[in-house]
């Protein structure tokens, strides 16, 4: 394992299209990087943003930390959380989610598949 230190706000991250069925509204753009995977790939360490509009995902078991943006997550049949700057959050592997981007959101997270 690597030992290391990325500024989160100005990290440069790659194009990481949406599935154009996940879209509900808006023209949500994606970029990310995976910042550091486990040898057998079930642990991701990364960096993922998404500018505003409204999209549908089926989590994996994943914490992140909202480092800048605003947006609100409905859980099918749970919680509404409104997350931004500052906030952690750990979704459900399986959560069926739709996502309301307010502000372009960055979030540095660790996910387990």
């Amino acid at each position: 394992m690597s030992t290391f230190a990325v500024h989160i706000p100005d990290a440069e991250l790659e194009a990481d299209p949406l599935d154009p069925s996940l879209i509900v509204s808006g023209t949500p753009e994606v970029t990310g990087k995976v910042l550091w995977e486990s040898e057998d790939g079930k642990i991701l360490r990364g960096i993922w943003q998404i500018t505003p509009g409204v999209v549908t995902d089926t989590e994996a078991n994943e914490m992140f930390v909202v480092v800048s943006g605003r947006a609100t997550i409905e859980v099918e049949g749970g919680e509404t959380i409104e997350v931004g700057p500052g906030d952690a959050c750990v979704l459900e592997e399986g959560a069926k989610t739709r996502w309301t981007i307010h502000e372009t959101l960055r979030k540095a997270y660790v996910i387990q598949l």
